[in-house]
Order: C-alpha cells, then sequence, then structure tokens
C-alpha cells in the first residue's frame, strides 16, 4: 500500500512538472522582445483550453485575411453578454493597433494569465474582454527598423495595416474589414470602458506612462465630468501609490513642452476613444514613453490596466448608471457641437517633469536643432489647456431620413446598431434639406481618401416625396451621437468629410450656349422677378457683367432645368 502511494505521489510530481507554468512569450526572452502574431494566439489558445475562467472566440475578417479574435476572462465561467451586462461591468482592451507599439499585447497575456492562475485576485463585478492584436497585417509585417525613434523592442510590427490603413484613424469610416469587425466586436460586447493600448511619439521627458483620456466635453453630461473629476485621478493616483507617474499625452512634437505648455488632446471619433465616445463609453489610451525601456513600458501598461480594473470593479454601478443617464442629455431640439476649439482663456497649471530642452547645431544640417538634456531634469508647472469653446453647433432632429439608394452610408448604419425604419408606401414630409454653399478639399491624399474641411451649408424647410424603402432613423436611440458626427456634413468626421457623398458634387447635365441662349432670354421675360435679380447681379458684380457665359450660367442655375440634386445632401431632418 505504501509503495503505491509513493507511486501515485511520483506520479503526480511529475504531472504537475510537465503542467505549463504559462510563461508569456515576453517573459522567456530578455526582455527586450515581443510576442509574434502567432505567439499571441498559441498563449491564448492554450489559456483557453485550461481555464474554463476563460474563452477565446473567433469573430470577423480583417485586410489581412486573418479573422479577429477575442478573449474573455469571467471568474464566473459564463460569456452570454446578455446575462453578464445584468450585473457586471465590461471593461475591453484592445491592442496591437499599431503593432510596433505593442507593450499591451505583451502586458494583457501576463494580466490573463494571473488572474486565471489565482496570483491577481478575480474582479466580482467586472468582465474582461481583449482583442489580442486588432492589426494583424500590420503585425505579420515584423521589422526592425520602422519605429526609428523608439527604444525597443528588437522587432516588432508595422503600423499600417495589410492595406497600408492605419487604423487607428479608420473607426468611422471604416474602409477597412478591420474597422467592420471591430464595430461587429463593440456592439456585441458593449463595453463599460475602453482601453487602447499605444506607445508614444515627440517630446521627451521623465514620464514612462503617458494617457490620452476621452475629452470629457466630447464624453459629455455628468459622465464626461465624472470620468474627468474622478476615475481618471483616482486611477493615476493608484498608480503613482505604486511609484508610477504619469501625465496627459504630450502633445508636442519638435518644440519644449515647457515653453508655451500643452493642450489635451481632442479625441475625434476616426479614433478608438473617440469612436466609443460615440456610445457614451468612457476610454483610455496609455501612450507609454517611447524612449523608455521596454520592459518598463511593459510594465506600467500592465499596472495601469489592474487599477483601472479595479476601480471599474469597485464602481461598476456608478460607471453604467451614468453611462444610461448620458443619454438624456442628447434630446431633440437641444444642441450638438460638431467642432470645436481650444479656448486659449481657461489654463489648468500642470505639475510637469520633464528635461530641460535646447538648441544646438546639427551635425547633419548645420542648423538649429532641438534636443533634451537628461543630466537637467526639472519639476516645474506648465499651462495645460483642456478647455474647448463650441465652434460648429447643430440642432438635434427627432429623425434623419435617408433614401435606400445611399446603400453605402446605411450598410455603415448596420453595422453600428443603428435601427432605422423602411418606410412601407410613398410618403411626403416637411423635412430640413442641406445645400453644400461651400468646402474645401485636402490636396494630400489622407488614409484612401481627400477629406473636406470648411463645409458651408445653405437649410431650407421643404416638402419631399420620400419612397417605398427609404429609411426613417429617430435620434433617440443609443447611436444618437453616431448619427449626428455622421449625418451632419459639417462635422470633423461626418460621412461627407470622408467622400461618401461625393456624386451630389458633381454636375451631370449640362447646356450649350447657343441653344439655351434663346430659352435665356424667354425665362427673363416671362419671369420678372427672376429678371430683376439678373440686372441687380450685373449692377453690383463688374466681373459677373463682363462675363458672358457667368450670365447664362446664372440663369440656367436659377431655372426649372437645372438639375435639383446636384450640391443638394441627400440626407434630410424630419424637426417633429
Amino acid at each position: 500500500m505504501k509503495r503505491f502511494l509513493l507511486l501515485l505521489l511520483f506520479t503526480c510530481i511529475l504531472s504537475a512538472q510537465k503542467k505549463p507554468m504559462y510563461t508569456t512569450p515576453y517573459e522567456k526572452g530578455n526582455g527586450n522582445q515581443t510576442a509574434t502574431y502567432e505567439e499571441t494566439i498559441a498563449f491564448f489558445r492554450l489559456l483557453d483550453n485550461d481555464f474554463e475562467s476563460i474563452k477565446m472566440l473567433e469573430m470577423g475578417p480583417t485586410d489581412s485575411g486573418e479573422p479577429l479574435h477575442i478573449v474573455i476572462y469571467n471568474p464566473d465561467k459564463s460569456f452570454d453578454f446578455e446575462k453578464i451586462h445584468r450585473d457586471k461591468a465590461v471593461l475591453l482592451l484592445n491592442n496591437g493597433i499599431h503593432p510596433g507599439e505593442p507593450d499591451g499585447i505583451d502586458a494583457t497575456m501576463m494580466l490573463y494569465r494571473d488572474l486565471a492562475t489565482g496570483k491577481r485576485k478575480a474582479p466580482k463585478n467586472t468582465v474582461i474582454v481583449n482583442i489580442p492584436i486588432y492589426n494583424i497585417g500590420g503585425a505579420l509585417n515584423r521589422n526592425l527598423h520602422t519605429r526609428a525613434n523608439q527604444n525597443g523592442p528588437e522587432s516588432y510590427g508595422f503600423r499600417g495595416n495589410a492595406r497600408n490603413y492605419d487604423l487607428n484613424r479608420d473607426f468611422l469610416k471604416s474602409d477597412t474589414r478591420n474597422a467592420r469587425s471591430f464595430a461587429q466586436i463593440f456592439h456585441t460586447v458593449n463595453p463599460d470602458v475602453l482601453i487602447d493600448n499605444h506607445v508614444s511619439n515627440g517630446a521627451d521627458y521623465q514620464y514612462i506612462f503617458t494617457y490620452i483620456a476621452t475629452h470629457h466635453q466630447k464624453l459629455g453630461g455628468e459622465l464626461g465630468a465624472y470620468f474627468k473629476d474622478e476615475m481618471m485621478p483616482e486611477i493615476l493616483a493608484a498608480m503613482k501609490a505604486k511609484g508610477i507617474e504619469a501625465t496627459p499625452y504630450v502633445n508636442v512634437h519638435d518644440t519644449k513642452p515647457d515653453t508655451a505648455g500643452f493642450e489635451q488632446f481632442m479625441d475625434y471619433p476616426r479614433y478608438s476613444t473617440g469612436y466609443a465616445s460615440m456610445f457614451n463609453v468612457p476610454g483610455s489610451m496609455p501612450e507609454t514613453h517611447m524612449l523608455k525601456e521596454y520592459a518598463l513600458r511593459v510594465k506600467v501598461t500592465y499596472e495601469y490596466m489592474v487599477e483601472s480594473l479595479a476601480y471599474i470593479d469597485s464602481n461598476h454601478n456608478r460607471i453604467k448608471l451614468l453611462r444610461s443617464e448620458n443619454l438624456e442629455n442628447y434630446k431633440p431640439g437641444t444642441r450638438y457641437t460638431l467642432q470645436w476649439e481650444i479656448d486659449s482663456t481657461e489654463v489648468t497649471p500642470l505639475p510637469f517633469l520633464g528635461y530641460k530642452g535646447d538648441y544646438k547645431n546639427s551635425e547633419v544640417t548645420g542648423k538649429p536643432r532641438l534636443y533634451y538634456d537628461r543630466k537637467q531634469p526639472f519639476n516645474k508647472m506648465v499651462p495645460y489647456y483642456q478647455t474647448y469653446k463650441p465652434v460648429t453647433q447643430v440642432v438635434i432632429p427627432q429623425s434623419y431620413i435617408i433614401p435606400r439608394s445611399w446603400w453605402n452610408v446605411i450598410d455603415l448604419l448596420k453595422i453600428n446598431n443603428i435601427a432605422m425604419e423602411p418606410l412601407i408606401k410613398d410618403t411626403e414630409f416637411e423635412v430640413e434639406s442641406y445645400r453644400i454653399k461651400d468646402f474645401k478639399t485636402s490636396k494630400e491624399s489622407y488614409e484612401g481618401h481627400y477629406p473636406h474641411n470648411a463645409v458651408n451649408v445653405e437649410t431650407t424647410t421643404k416638402k419631399v416625396l420620400f419612397h417605398k424603402g427609404d429609411l426613417v432613423i429617430n435620434t433617440q436611440q443609443p447611436g444618437v451621437k453616431y448619427l449626428l458626427e455622421t449625418l451632419e456634413p459639417q462635422g470633423v468626421d461626418s460621412y461627407f468629410t470622408w467622400n461618401f457623398f461625393d456624386a451630389i458634387l458633381q454636375q451631370k447635365e449640362y447646356f450649350s450656349d447657343y441653344v439655351f441662349e434663346d430659352t435665356a432670354a424667354a425665362l427673363l421675360k416671362s419671369d420678372k422677378t427672376l429678371k430683376a435679380a439678373f440686372e441687380k447681379k450685373k449692377q453690383e458684380d463688374k466681373t459677373f457683367a463682363d462675363n458672358a457665359e457667368a450670365q447664362l450660367d446664372w440663369v440656367y442655375r436659377h431655372s426649372v432645368y437645372y438639375e435639383k440634386t446636384h450640391m443638394e445632401y441627400p440626407v434630410y431632418r424630419k424637426l417633429k
């Protein structure tokens, strides 16, 4: 019997020795190496196989051909998000959007391992979901040199995805399969908080950890104030208690941060945190400092996720309540800000741990160049600007109406969980209609587009006959801010801005001068009002009076012959 027990004990010891210790690829290296895409997925598969609290799911496609995955950690071993949201919060982690900034990839593997094995206390009120590597194409395009300003790791992925898109500019326009699959994940998971892990570019300073927080004014209401005044300060205080100093993202390039200070980054909807904000989800973007050692960057990224998780777990009910109540701030008839600018009169003194910056002659150009002297650290107050003022606002309508022919826009609304009702028969409505009066267009390509800006619209109220199948979209739904940001043409990231409606900018029918001359003459004889306006224009505008072609075109554009769809924005606003 004793021999049997010894044999059993020996077998158990051998079995325990064979069990994996769940050491991550990063931990197996020299502290300056990051996991490959294949290693990352294999590690999470191992955790999924060995722990009932972890489940990995294959989601939608990416431009690289590989599917996105999500990995869920729930100590209750339940993975139904409808049930989860009844009494728990959800934290969504996004990693590898820029695979040359892989800190979060390695830190998240360790976090999941530590939670699953009991090394770290399991949260009671929070479920974690992570996208192991969002930019799979960029991760597979591994290299040694493209992050020229970064101190490690030894090799890493590339910023552009498989089609060379920067995915952190694509959340709203969704040119990539990655972004469309992210929308599917986002609305399936319905996170209460988002963390999207990055590494910084820009100035040099003492901090290892900086961050972009969803701008509180964009988040809006009590939720925005709570995020700015309570949630982020408490998380950062917990970091400081561990010896980790933090500062807002230093949005300064080629100048010294202490010279004129810096401003809080306004995260518009093209960015991950700006996208999340449209659905009342507070988000943050850790930006570890590019010049610090990789091992230190991974450590602070890990600690930020740990402290964020702890805070969410203790305050999950309040976060969920404030998210729900925030919708009350966006009722029809109230005003919504589409464009913001810094209010330079509102200055917040910010304690800043920097290095003395100065200029010396460049060995390359012979001209003055900026450098930072790490032997001269400083701790002083710098101006920080975090208050913005509205530039362009719009009154929230009761609903939008979109002709079903604009399926390219309708498809994006659908993947973002926007509820729409098709008309069951042809119906006439009184609506507000926009005509594009003026706009400018970028002269250089940006993320596959030539975006518009400085958009100026003319608003008229008229009756329009809509047809069966056209879509009525009530603004009183969780995606109300998404609707306003995408469908109002003056929005910084509107679908008009991103060229989705460019077909309306091109005139399709024209006239031959020699034929229309007689028609124009007849129009001016029969319409005294038109004739008076025409003569007034000639009197007030000498250039116009000297240009026969311009005069003929003016009559054409003010006649029934001019196509009404030219420059008419095909999304209509129903106020009541």
